[in-house]
């Protein structure tokens, strides 16, 4: 039996996609190992978004190959999004691996490895379209579309993932049971850009559409929506957002920047105007909504006026959460022929600059959640008895902070057989700390939000047997 070993780097759509190539891997027979030294084959998917990515990805296949010298694995395979760009460099600069696949070859993942014979060609009992490989089985992610029709300036995400294609609706409900079965608990819907769900396809479907499937067709507790584009956040979409409490209120819509000048030459959308006035909608029509944007300092052009601009913009905006990053040029986008005047380290200080500003903004925000009651996902159980890490509903997986919950002593022994990773308790919020966590009191065992009887697809999950040729619906 083929042992392999998965090393997934960048974003969740990776992960979402080695899920993939776990599951059919496994369909034919493989088996996956956690120590890459036990494996026969070494697959790393690579991400290809900025330079230091890019230098991640290149250390993790260097170290795989490095087992190979040494006689303990016998290929080394580099798939995704780094691949995609730069397959023709990567070939020239490391021989040692054995097969390079881009976004638009891993269909050749498993034929490879036939071809080579260290892979049998038969499947045998199917695990489902994607089988989990992390440590958090309740918190799953859901790839509703690939690829982005945006011409920002920066990003060299269409040169990876092409154009912009939806799923289909009724693939994504059928994928959602299946992680429903698996055990989720909260699936986060992630695309490049999936505000603009549905708008390729011309079946009159989209985002809310999506959600409200959904809701209607699993039991799915937490549904949350990352990388919405704010020209896609229509009043619809809000609407169905603040009528389903199992669609948690929470958006993460990248703005970029506060100033227009800059917001023009990174040909963004969004003015301050525009960014003001939406924001606005959002907080009207979903009541404590919790938004969370990102933002790059130090892209060509940037002043010291522009940046101040920015932190102006932001401490009137009072975004809940804000992602800073550093402008990396890359090449083949339309900033790469600009000059990169702002020098490293005053990149790096107004990067530190904005964190700290935002660091106070984010605790003030979160002042608003004291003194109520909150039902909270747990995560893990804490390193001292009687303690356990959960998040809120404004707090997603990874990157907004996590909360402390203490089990008082007088519910300790009533509820400890009931306190699991995946389940709800209703919480007390007690505190801030460390600006962006919270320290909780347990009020109560809670089930997930109140749910409606779910209205089952007549289509089987796609549990066993299933054709993996149709794995193209999805982009691949």
């Amino acid at each position: 039996m083929l042992k392999f070993g998965l090393v997934t780097l960048g974003c969740d759509k990776n992960t979402v996609d080695s899920e993939r190539y776990l599951a059919d891997l496994v369909a034919h027979g493989a088996e996956p190992v956690q120590d890459l030294g036990d494996a026969d084959v070494i697959v790393v998917n690579t991400c290809g978004f900025i330079d230091a990515a890019k230098a991640e990805s290149i250390e993790a296949i260097v170290d795989a190959a490095r087992l190979k010298d040494e006689g303990q694995v016998k290929a080394v395979f580099a798939i995704g999004c780094m691949v995609e760009r730069h397959k023709s460099e990567l070939v020239e600069a490391l021989p040692e691996v054995d097969v390079f696949l881009g976004n638009s070859e891993t269909d050749r993942l498993v034929p490879e490895l036939v071809e080579r014979g260290l892979l049998g060609g038969s499947l045998v009992e199917h695990p489902g379209v994607r089988l989990f490989g992390g440590d958090l089985p309740h918190v799953r992610y859901l790839k509703i579309s690939e690829g982005c029709d945006h011409g920002c300036a920066f990003c060299a995400i269409p040169l990876m993932r092409g154009k912009h294609r939806s799923f289909a609706l009724s693939d994504l409900v059928r994928e959602a049971q299946l992680l429903e079965a698996q055990g989720a608990r909260e699936i986060n819907l992630v695309a490049q850009d999936h505000a603009h769900y549905g708008r390729d396809r011309r079946d009159g479907k989209a985002l809310p559409d999506l959600l409200e499937a959904l809701v209607r067709e699993t039991t799915i507790p937490w549904i949350r929506n990352m990388y919405l584009y704010s020209t896609g956040i229509t009043p619809r979409l809000l609407e169905v957002i603040a009528a389903n409490d199992r669609i948690v209120r929470w958006l993460d819509t990248p703005m970029q920047h506060g100033a227009d000048a800059v917001l023009a030459r990174m040909r963004r959308p969004e003015r301050q105007k525009t960014i003001r006035e939406r924001l606005a909608q959002y907080r009207a029509i979903v009541p404590d909504l919790a938004v969370r944007t990102s933002v790059i300092v130090g892209f060509p052009g940037e002043t010291e006026d522009d940046f101040l601009t920015l932190c102006d913009f932001l401490e009137e905006m009072q975004f809940d959460r804000v992602g800073v990053f550093t402008y990396s040029p890359q090449e083949g986008t339309r900033a790469y022929s600009m000059e990169d005047d702002v020098a490293d380290s005053i990149k790096q200080e107004r990067k530190e600059r904005v964190e700290e500003l935002q660091r106070s903004i984010t605790a003030s925000r979160y002042e608003r959640f004291l003194g109520r009651e909150a039902r909270v996902l747990l995560e893990r159980a804490g390193e001292q008895a009687g303690r356990w890490i959960a998040r809120a509903p404004w707090q997603a997986d990874d990157i907004d902070g996590v909360m402390h919950v203490t089990i008082p002593p007088s519910l300790l022994e009533a509820a400890a057989p009931r306190l699991m990773p995946g389940a709800f308790v209703d919480v007390h919020v007690d505190h801030v700390v460390d600006d962006y966590d919270f320290t909780a009191t347990l009020r109560r065992i809670a089930d997930a939000p109140a749910m409606a009887t779910p209205v089952r697809s007549a289509r089987a999950l796609p549990l066993v047997g299933i054709d993996l040729t149709s794995a193209g619906s999805f982009g691949r």
